[in-house]
């Protein structure tokens, strides 16, 4: 039985032009013995190929997962894309449990399409669902981090053009209420502003 190594170089993607790249510029005589004489094929590291959503670039983690694994791994933010889709989510039990249980919902969530700890699209469709059933009240955490810093405006005009029943009850930036270098003082103003109302 032959043996064989799997090396991951990070940092190396294909680019058939040479202008402004620095992989082609590079002297490297082992990977150009390999393309010259080792059999090769390229594989995709974005979007759906490594369970990303479609044209988001991928990285380390989510490759190193794909190739170990030898199939997609659908991330967490593809995979409540398709439960949206595909109705599941709705009919999830613990859900259904939730709504039946409660006679308001409050969602709590960051409102921008940035895609890395949320998407404005779940904000919507899961605000949709609860509000044909139950009164809801949205807690908007806007972004300006993962997008652009002035562009809470832009989603929450997508979010009220929507045309779901629900009611924004606070707004907050993410500054506050995100906060993960324990700076409980942002902290506190961002829960008081949720939970009672008092932001100041």
């Amino acid at each position: 039985m032959k043996k064989s190594i799997l090396v991951i170089t990070d940092g190396i993607g294909y680019n058939p032009k040479n202008y402004y790249n620095a992989f082609a510029a590079a002297k490297k005589r082992a990977y150009e013995y390999l393309f010259k004489n080792v059999p090769y094929s390229l594989i995709k590291t974005h979007g759906m190929s490594v369970g990303l959503p479609e044209g988001q670039m991928g990285n380390s983690e989510v490759g190193h997962m794909t190739i170990g694994s030898g199939r997609v791994l659908y991330q967490d933010l593809v995979r409540i894309s398709i439960s949206l889709k595909d109705g599941s989510f709705e009919k999830n039990e613990i859900f259904r449990n939730f709504l039946n249980k409660n006679k308001r919902v409050h969602i709590i969530g960051l409102l921008s399409d940035g895609g890395v700890h949320s998407h404005i699209d779940h904000f919507i469709k899961i605000a949709n669902i609860t509000s044909r059933e139950k009164e809801t009240f949205l807690h908007i955490i806007t972004d300006g981090r993962d997008v652009f810093f002035k562009s809470a405006i832009k989603y929450i005009k997508e979010l009220q053009n929507s045309a779901i029943e629900a009611k924004i009850a606070s707004i907050g930036g993410r500054f506050y209420t995100m906060d993960r270098d324990k700076r409980w003082d942002r902290v506190e103003r961002g829960y008081k502003a949720i939970v009672q109302a008092t932001p100041k």
